[in-house]
């Protein structure tokens, strides 16, 4: 039985993921962490790490990018392993979290969900056989209330394919002041919001007279929720490390 505090309780996330867990007979949640404090369901929940009634075996974090100091502080002073399925941070608080990793296992992806990492896989094989014949251009759409652009999930997606290339490409994110030419070294990222489009991605290689697109649509949060949930199960009694979801599948 593995037993896991959910960083974010009381947002859609958070919920998403104890009704995710309640259904397994392989975990429990024990403890809820939010700056919101209503109860419900059985278990308590606390605006801080810190007020943690219970250690747990395993943090879920679907929170905010503001949380993460206090969480990594409790983490790293208690041993807790810690996934982090949260988006919007920035290079120095990813510098901190792969520092973490040094001293507790530590599960971090930019998206939970199978079908992206399987799209991962698939856009590098892409990349490495159309090499730089093909212009690439990555399309995200999401709904009205998330805040970061590009997605985590973007960037995660562009990384993978300029790492395939040799890391020969820089990232264009807004072209309406560029009164130029595409450079064949761009990768060019799109944000797109509206409505409750829970997360659409879209992979666009562009050559002469053909265009292949590599697409995956969630079509609800609990594929986030339920690959949060199973990185939980798997990260239980690890060693120390970073790991995300080539480990696990």
């Amino acid at each position: 039985m593995t037993n896991i505090a959910i960083c974010g309780a009381n947002g859609k996330m958070g919920k998403n993921i104890y009704s995710c867990i309640k259904e397994r007979e392989d975990c429990n949640v024990v403890a809820g962490i939010d700056v919101y404090t209503e109860q419900y369901a059985d278990f308590p929940i606390v605006e801080t790490p810190a007020k943690l009634p219970v250690k747990p075996d395993v943090i879920i974090d679907f929170s905010n990018p503001a949380g993460l100091d206090a969480l990594l502080e409790y983490c790293l002073s208690t041993g807790t392993p810690l996934v982090i399925g949260s988006t919007g941070y920035d290079d120095a608080q990813i510098a901190k979290i792969k520092s973490a990793a040094n001293q507790i296992p530590l599960f971090f992806t930019f998206n939970m969900s199978l079908g992206i990492n399987l799209l991962v896989q698939l856009a590098k094989k892409a990349a490495s056989v159309l090499g730089d014949q093909f212009d690439i251009e990555i399309v995200e759409k999401h709904h009205n209330q998330k805040i970061d652009a590009p997605s985590g999930t973007a960037i995660m997606l562009a990384n993978a394919i300029n790492e395939t290339l040799d890391n020969s490409k820089h990232y264009v994110y807004d072209r309406h002041s560029r009164r130029q030419k595409r450079e064949k070294t761009e990768i060019g990222m799109h944000s797109i919001r509206g409505g409750t489009i829970v997360g659409e991605h879209d992979i666009i290689f562009a050559g002469n007279d053909e265009v292949i697109t590599l697409s995956h649509s969630a079509a609800s949060k609990m594929v986030f929720a339920e690959g949060a949930v199973n990185a939980a199960v798997f990260l239980k009694d690890k060693p120390a490390g970073l790991y995300d979801m080539s480990q696990m599948v």
